[in-house]
C-alpha cells in the first residue's frame, strides 16, 4: 500500500499510542522462558515497529529509524552495529536502480519503450490489454511500480475512452475494467522479476544474506523472478479478458491513438539514446557478473577479473556515468541532475536499513530462534504445507499493510521458524518475499491499484472479485516455485 499517508486516520491515531504501550508492557515485564533480556527488549522494539508500520501511525520510513535510537539505549546493540545495516550493499543496489529509473523518466525513454511494446502487440481488445500489461510489467522490472502505472494510465484512458460504447449510468464497461486492472496487476507482477523491481525483493535478499550468509545475485534472482512473473502475467491476462471481464467487440481507431502518442514523442534524442545504452549495459553487467557454467563451456564473468565487484557496484557505476555524461555542456546539463535524482524514494532505503537492523538484533539476541521454537507443532507437516500457510498469510496480510513493511516483519520470523523446524529457510523466505508484492484486491493495497481506481472505470467489488482470484493463483504459483524452482536455483 502507499507509504505517503495512512489508509485510516483512526487506525493511525490508535497505533500512535498503542505501539508505545505495547513496547512498555513488554520492556517492563520479565522475559519468558529461556529468552534473554536483550531478546525480550528486542521483541518490544519489534512490537512497536509492527504496530506503527501496520497502522502507519507515523511515516513508515520514520518508524524504520527506531533501531538507531532504541537498540543502543536498551543495550541490545551498540550504535555502530545498529547503524551498519543502513549501509548494506543492497541498499546501494536499489539506490543505483532508482537513479537509472530517474534518468529514464527524465528523458522520456520509459514512455517510448511502453508505447513501442503496445503498438507491436496488436489492437484487438484482448491484445490491447495484453500489450499494456506487457509494457507495464517490463518497465516495472526497472522503475517503480507507482511511476509505471502513473505513466501508463493516461494512454490507457485515451484508448478506453475512444472504444467506450454507449452505456447506461452505472453499467460496467468490461474492457475498461480489464484494462485498468491489467495495468495495476502487471505493475506488481513485473516488479518481482528483478531485485530492484520492488522493495520486498531487496528486503528478502538482504535478510537471506543476514541470516543464511547467502548472497543472491541480480542474474541469479532473475532465474527465479522472471519465471514467476512469466506465469502470473498470462494468468492475470486470461482471468481478466477471458473469464471475468470479456471485452467483446469494440470499435475505434486504436492504432491511430497509439500512433499519435508515438508521433508526439518525436525522434529519439541523444539523451534517450545514451540512457538506453547505459541501462542496457548495466542490465548485461548484472546478468554477467558471475561466471556462467554451461556444462560444455564456462563463460567468465566480471567477478572472474574483479572479484570485489558486486551488483551494487554496477548500479552505482552506471549512476555515476549518468551524472557525469553531458546532455548540453554549454548549459552544464547532464543526463541526470541532482534535482531529478533527489526525488527518488529515500524513505524506502531507510526502510531497508531499519528492517536489516531489526533482523540483526533478532539474530544476535536469540529472539529469532526463540520465536522459531514456537512453531514446533508443525515439525511433522510436509514442507509444502509450511510454504502454503506462510504464502497465504502474507498474500492476504499485504492487502492491508505496506508490502515492504510486511516483508521486513516476516523475514526474521520465517528464518527462525525454518531453523526450529529443521527445514530450509531460503525457499520459505523467498516465497514470503514474493508474496508481499501480491496485493490485488483493494485500492489501498498498492499505489498502482489506487492509481487505476482513480480512472472511474472500477468499483471496489469489481477489483476485489478479480483480486481474490489473483490472490489464489499467486498462492498456488509461489508455493509451487518454493517446492521446485527456488531450491533448484538458489540452493
Amino acid at each position: 500500500m502507499s507509504d505517503e499517508r495512512p489508509a485510516s486516520i483512526l487506525a493511525a491515531r490508535i497505533g500512535l499510542y498503542l505501539g508505545p504501550l505495547v513496547f512498555l508492557a513488554i520492556a517492563l515485564s520479565p522475559p519468558p522462558g529461556s529468552l534473554s533480556v536483550a531478546g525480550w527488549r528486542t521483541a518490544g522494539v519489534m512490537a512497536l515497529m509492527m504496530v506503527w508500520w501496520i497502522t502507519e501511525a507515523v511515516p513508515i520510513p520514520v518508524t524504520s529509524l527506531l533501531p538507531l535510537a532504541l537498540f543502543p539505549l536498551l543495550g541490545v546493540l551498540d550504535m555502530g552495529a545498529a547503524a551498519a545495516p543502513y549501509a548494506n550493499e543492497l541498499i546501494f543496489l536499489f539506490m543505483g536502480g532508482f537513479f537509472i529509473a530517474a534518468a529514464m523518466e527524465r528523458t522520456g525513454l520509459h514512455r517510448r519503450i511502453a508505447l513501442g511494446i503496445v503498438s507491436r502487440v496488436g489492437t484487438s481488445p484482448n491484445r490491447l490489454v495484453l500489450g499494456f500489461m506487457l509494457a507495464t510489467a517490463f518497465l516495472s522490472m526497472w522503475i517503480s511500480n507507482t511511476a509505471t502505472a502513473a505513466m501508463m494510465l493516461p494512454v490507457a484512458l485515451a484508448v478506453a475512452g475512444m472504444l467506450k460504447p454507449p452505456l447506461e449510468s452505472g453499467e460496467p464497461y468490461p474492457f475498461g475494467i480489464g484494462l485498468m486492472l491489467g495495468i495495476a496487476y502487471a505493475a506488481s507482477i513485473g516488479g518481482v522479476a528483478t531485485l530492484i523491481g520492488t522493495p520486498p525483493n531487496a528486503i528478502m535478499a538482504g535478510a537471506i544474506q543476514q541470516f543464511q550468509g547467502v548472497q543472491i545475485g541480480f542474474g541469479q534472482w532473475m532465474m527465479v523472478g522472471v519465471p514467476i512473473a512469466a506465469l502470473l502475467l498470462p494468468a492475470a491476462w486470461l482471468l481478466l479478458t477471458r473469464v471475468l471481464y470479456r471485452p467483446g467487440e469494440l470499435s475505434g481507431d486504436v492504432a491511430g491513438i497509439i500512433a499519435a502518442e508515438r508521433a508526439g514523442l518525436g525522434r529519439m534524442g541523444r539523451g534517450e539514446r545514451v540512457v538506453a545504452v547505459v541501462f542496457a549495459l548495466a542490465a548485461v553487467a548484472w546478468i554477467m557478473r558471475e561466471p556462467k557454467d554451461l556444462g560444455w563451456i564456462q563463460i567468465p564473468g566480471i567477478a572472474s577479473f574483479a572479484p570485489g565487484v558486486k551488483d551494487s557496484t554496477i548500479a552505482i557505476a552506471a549512476s555515476l556515468v549518468l551524472f557525469a555524461t553531458p546532455l548540453d555542456l554549454k548549459r552544464h546539463q547532464f543526463l541526470l541532475d541532482w534535482s531529478s535524482a533527489s526525488r527518488i524514494s529515500w524513505g524506502v532505503l531507510l526502510l531497508f536499513g531499519g528492517g536489516l537492523s531489526m533482523a540483526l538484533a533478532m539474530d544476535e539476541s536469540g529472539l529469532a530462534a526463540w520465536i522459531g521454537s514456537g512453531v514446533s507443532a508443525l515439525e511433522s507437516a510436509p514442507y509444502w504445507v509450511l510454504l502454503l500457510a506462510a504464502t497465504t498469510l502474507i498474500v492476504f496480510l499485504t492487502e492491508v499493510t505496506s508490502n515492504a513493511a510486511t516483508a521486513t516483519m516476516a523475514m526474521p520470523l520465517m528464518a527462525g521458524a525454518a531453523a526450529a523446524l529443521n527445514q530450509p529457510a531460503i525457499p520459505l523466505m523467498v516465497a514470503v518475499g514474493v508474496s508481499a508484492s501480491m496485493a490485488y484486491m483493494l485500492p489501498v493495497a498498492t499505489p498502482p491499484n489506487a492509481i487505476v481506481f482513480s480512472s472511474g472505470y472500477l468499483t471496489i467489488p469489481q477489483m476485489a472479485r478479480a483480486g481474490w482470484w489473483m490472490n489464489l493463483i499467486s498462492i498456488l504459483i509461489i508455493t509451487l516455485a518454493g517446492v521446485w524452482l527456488i531450491p533448484l536455483v538458489l540452493m
